[in-house]
This record gives C-alpha cells, sequence and structure tokens, in this order.
C-alpha cells in the first residue's frame, strides 16, 4: 500500500525548518519579519525564450504540475478577482532540484524560505502520475473555509477544519506566479522516525511566497476585476494573464 505523508512552509520558516501550525497564533515580534520579508519581491521581468537545458523534472511531469497549479487557480471557490497566471521558473527547480537530492524530510534551505514558499510531497515506491504527489495537496480544500473580508478586521484568520490547509493556500495565493519543482528517489529516507528503504520525494518552490499570516490568499470578486496594473486588463481563463506571455503557455527562465 503506497503511504502518503505531506509538509509545506505554512505561515513563516524558521531557521531549523520549522512550521507554523495553521491553528497555532505566531509568535510576538514574527507579524513584524513576514512584514518586512513581504516587501521583498523579484526585479525587473526576466527575458521570455525557449530553454533547452535540463528541467530538472521530466517535461511531461512539468507540464502537468503547471496545468494542474493553473487549473486549481482558475477555479477557486468563491471567485478571484486578483488571481494571476502561474509560468514554470527554472531557477526555482535548480533550487528545488538541489534540496531534493539531500533527501531531508524538512524544508530548506532555511535561507532561501525567507523568499519561497515550499510545499513538499514523499511516498512509498513509484508513481505512475507525478499528479499523484501534488493531489492531496490541493485536496486540502476539502478543510479550508475562505475568510471573508467581513471576517478580516484587522486581520484574516486562518479557518482550517484539518491538520494542514496551507499546501493548497500556496497552490492558489494569487501573487505566487512562478513555480519550480524536482523530484528525487531517495534511499534509506527518514520520514518522521521511519525509515523508508525508497521514497518518491516531490519539492516545489514558488516565488513570490504566499501563506502571510493575516493574510487572505487572495481577493473575491469577479475573475480579474483586480488584476495589477502591470497586467492591463488582460484576462484569460479567469486569471490575470499578462499581455507579453499570450503567446506562450509555459515560461522558462
Amino acid at each position: 500500500m503506497d503511504v502518503y505523508f505531506f509538509s509545506c512552509v505554512a505561515l513563516l520558516s524558521g531557521v531549523n525548518g520549522w512550521v507554523l501550525n495553521p491553528t497555532e497564533s505566531p509568535a510576538p515580534g514574527n507579524l513584524s519579519d513576514v512584514n518586512l520579508i513581504h516587501l521583498i519581491k523579484p526585479s525587473g521581468s526576466p527575458s521570455i525564450h525557449r530553454s533547452r537545458r535540463k528541467r530538472f523534472i521530466t517535461q511531461s511531469d512539468m507540464i502537468a504540475i503547471l496545468d494542474y497549479h493553473n487549473q486549481v487557480r482558475a477555479n477557486v471557490f468563491p471567485p478571484a478577482a486578483n488571481m494571476e497566471y502561474m509560468v514554470w521558473d527554472n531557477d526555482l527547480a535548480r533550487s528545488a532540484e538541489a534540496w531534493a537530492a539531500t533527501c531531508l524530510w524538512e524544508h530548506g534551505p532555511a535561507y532561501l524560505l525567507q523568499f519561497y514558499g515550499q510545499n513538499l510531497s514523499v511516498r512509498t515506491g513509484g508513481y505512475r502520475s507525478i499528479l499523484q504527489l501534488v493531489k492531496p495537496w490541493y485536496d486540502e480544500v476539502n478543510d479550508y473555509v475562505f475568510p471573508y473580508p467581513r471576517f478580516c478586521n484587522p486581520r484574516c484568520p486562518m479557518y482550517c477544519r484539518g491538520p494542514m490547509c496551507t499546501h493548497y493556500t500556496q497552490m492558489v495565493w494569487a501573487s505566487t506566479t512562478r513555480v519550480g519543482c524536482a523530484v528525487q528517489t531517495c534511499y534509506n529516507m527518514l520520514v518522521w522516525g521511519a525509515l523508508w528503504r525508497e521514497a518518491t520525494f516531490l519539492v516545489c518552490n514558488y516565488s513570490p511566497k504566499g501563506n502571510w499570516i493575516g493574510e487572505a490568499p487572495y481577493q473575491v470578486g469577479v475573475p480579474c476585476s483586480a488584476c495589477p496594473s502591470s497586467y492591463g486588463g488582460s484576462c484569460s481563463n479567469n486569471m490575470c494573464f499578462p499581455a507579453i506571455q499570450s503567446n506562450y503557455m509555459y515560461w522558462f527562465k
């Protein structure tokens, strides 16, 4: 029988890969740290081109992961007014590959977690589809209650009926526009105190990171009615879609 375990950068990552449980309150001082980090944005717009470099995961897996994320993002409920289209980023894939190669069942490296979001998934043995490792992140939607604006005063609560909802919220964080993943077969991997002789380990890194304490993952409203001004009003499949990328389904940085 296949066994799954999942983990993610829930709200704020510490230097030891600590994850804040969504039912817990942040420690004093953490919110100011979050706000400082939240102001750090990537500068400029990388050029769009096709890359022949290794993608650190098969191309079919990459397309499946990216399409699945955008499908989930396009169909959130309640509808999102500011959901941005997500693209693949090879820099994120490289960092995911480096961490997956460690076969450590924890988040890292710590210095990158200031800037990246990260979802992890592991299962015993192989897989028929990479989405077997990704879909359970989305399944957390069954335990998640979206915090409508009337509940967000002064900050939005985290409504989660299950043990974890932050894999899902990272997937649908409106301003998270880039993802890069890597998969690794790990032998003798220690997973929560148990030694797994063969494990399939998936790491997905996200930028800009989501899951900020006190914020909702997106604005509720008519799709694309609150797109960032830089998008110029372009809308595709309920998502804010940069016109410059309109002829590219995938962006390889």
